[in-house]
């Protein structure tokens, strides 16, 4: 049995992981940058990544987090989404809010024909997101 962690490639792990944390509580698990790699050679310790994160572990509304800074530009893709799903409608409502912020509604969290809410937004640092949680 296997068990999937989203990882996620940033221009900012820690400010990202820290936004996900804000917005969904949890904490950080561990950190670990370049210059701290194990098998980092000179030239990446003297470089611009040495003090970014190579590998983050994070925890955020229960579900585990990996994160890394990114080595060059990002391209953004709307091809896929991080689901989470919420019992009650008070969760899903304040999850749906927080990580919209700075972000954009893609729809609306409101009911829908197979029950509870569901609502999609896509966050400031364009991860998109699918919320679904009970009814109002």
């Amino acid at each position: 049995m296997a068990t999937l962690k989203p990882f996620i490639i940033s221009e900012d792990s820690r400010a990202q992981a820290d936004f996900y944390i804000g917005a969904l509580g949890g904490q950080i698990q561990s950190i670990m940058t370049h210059d701290q790699a194990p098998e980092s050679n000179d030239a990446m310790k003297d470089n611009a990544m040495k003090d970014k994160v190579m590998h983050m572990c994070f925890d955020a509304g229960g579900v585990n987090f990996f994160m890394a800074d990114a080595f060059g530009p990002l391209t953004r893709g709307n091809g896929f989404s991080l689901n989470m799903e919420f019992e009650s409608a008070a969760e899903g409502r304040a999850a749906f809010d927080n990580l919209v912020a700075g972000g954009n509604v893609i729809q609306p969290l409101e009911p829908v024909f197979w029950g509870g809410m569901y609502g999609q937004l896509e966050d400031k640092y364009g991860v998109y997101w699918m919320i679904s949680c009970g009814a109002e």
